[in-house]
């Protein structure tokens, strides 16, 4: 049997997630192409964006160039991202995945919308692809290099980034913070990559703890995991995926995001977005593009994952359509928008607002699709999302 027949095959009679996004839903397997809560994509607006009929879009920033107001030149190659509150304001987060200089940015707007400054706030770092934010309002910018590190930092600017090695050296790409099981969980970005969970020694504190594994069979697309200790955290000289036998190796780790019990994350190298049951620690899968009808299958490159109070995720392509799809509780998949005359570049960095009615996201490399970063956009989109 072919792929496609065989993950068909394992997917028959899967069970509903048990994680309360989705618990109590329709979904009795991995979501399937259909109409989006929004309705159909309209023609590009000024900004090359097709965006559903009430939406509108503005560019925040450019690579290299001044963000809007203030004197701050906005990094290269913008990836990995997430809002904060701040007063009456938010603040938006990005990194740079670049070596070297890497580190990440921030974009601060007022109450109404305005952007009141843009700043520095992690520099002198390799590769920052990805993260996530704590629930103590801090940023984990993660390396994606061999033996990279994570990188605890503070939206605000108020205080330097700090390093965290103690969660582990490996090629991080994304985290997710469990408050309910005190961990964070963390993606790695290899072909043969783990799924790895931090439980610090004290919550809120990320300067000890232990590293521990996912393990389940090889061939396991459901079912239970367990978990077992790294015994070498620095990943030297043995890296950390192959030092426990029982590991579950996943094709390319990107996108991580938990809430309320469960932990979604995509893999890029086989187009899927996998489900963590953290209450029963049962594993799942949310989408595969096999195992939908043969060239239909709406969402492809998948990325990095963002998610909403009402339960919708939001996925980013690396390639693809250039499009962020929404993946809806019921288990409907399908475009929420999509970025035209960008086909060398990625969408990188989605990201809502802390009240839930404006986008922030990337495209890593624009127009120019040069791989230094230089064409770098970052967007806003405004309007009404499911909340």
């Amino acid at each position: 049997m072919d792929r496609r027949t065989v993950l068909r095959s394992a997917a028959v009679g899967a069970a509903a997630f048990s994680g309360s996004l989705w618990a109590g839903a329709a979904l009795a397997a991995p979501a399937q192409p259909g109409p989006g809560p929004y309705g159909d994509l309209l023609a590009a607006d000024g900004n090359g964006l097709q965006l559903p009929a009430g939406f509108t879009s503005r560019v925040i920033a450019r690579s290299g160039q001044r963000v809007a107001g203030t004197s701050y030149l906005w990094h290269p190659a913008p990836d990995g991202g997430a809002c904060f509150p701040a007063g009456t304001g938010w603040i938006y987060v990005s990194n740079s995945e670049v070596p070297l200089i890497g580190g990440a940015s921030a974009v601060r707007f007022n109450a109404d919308g305005a952007i009141a400054a843009a700043y520095r706030i992690l520099g002198g770092t390799n590769v920052n692809c990805a993260g996530g934010a704590t629930p103590w309002g801090t940023w984990l910018s993660c390396e994606e290099v061999p033996l990279g590190r994570v990188f605890e930092t503070w939206p605000d600017g108020s205080r330097s980034g700090e390093e965290r090695t103690r969660m582990g050296r490996f090629t991080h790409e994304a985290a997710a913070c469990d408050p309910d099981r005190r961990v964070v969980y963390l993606t790695e970005d290899e072909e043969d990559g783990c799924f790895y969970r931090f439980v610090p020694d004290t919550w809120g504190d990320l300067r000890t703890g232990k590293v521990q594994v996912l393990c389940a069979p090889a061939d396991q697309m459901a079912g239970p995991v367990t978990w077992r200790d790294i015994p070498d955290r620095d990943g030297f000289p043995i890296f950390t995926r192959w030092q426990v036998g029982a590991a579950k190796h996943f094709d390319g780790g990107e996108g991580c995001w938990y809430d309320r019990g469960t932990c979604w994350f995509t893999t890029k190298g086989d187009n899927r977005v996998w489900a963590y049951d953290a209450v029963n620690q049962r594993l799942d899968l949310a989408y595969d593009d096999s195992l939908v009808p043969p060239g239909a299958a709406p969402l492809t490159g998948v990325d990095n994952i963002t998610g909403t109070a009402g339960g919708d995720l939001y996925v980013a392509e690396d390639g693809g359509n250039m499009e962020i799809n929404v993946i809806t509780p019921a288990g409907v998949v399908s475009p929420f928008l999509r970025i035209l005359g960008q086909s060398s570049s990625e969408i990188t960095g989605p990201a809502f607002s802390p009240d839930g009615s404006r986008l922030y996201f990337s495209s890593q490399r624009g127009t120019s699709g040069d791989r230094t970063g230089i064409g770098g956009i970052t967007y806003e989109v405004t309007g009404p999302f499911r909340r």
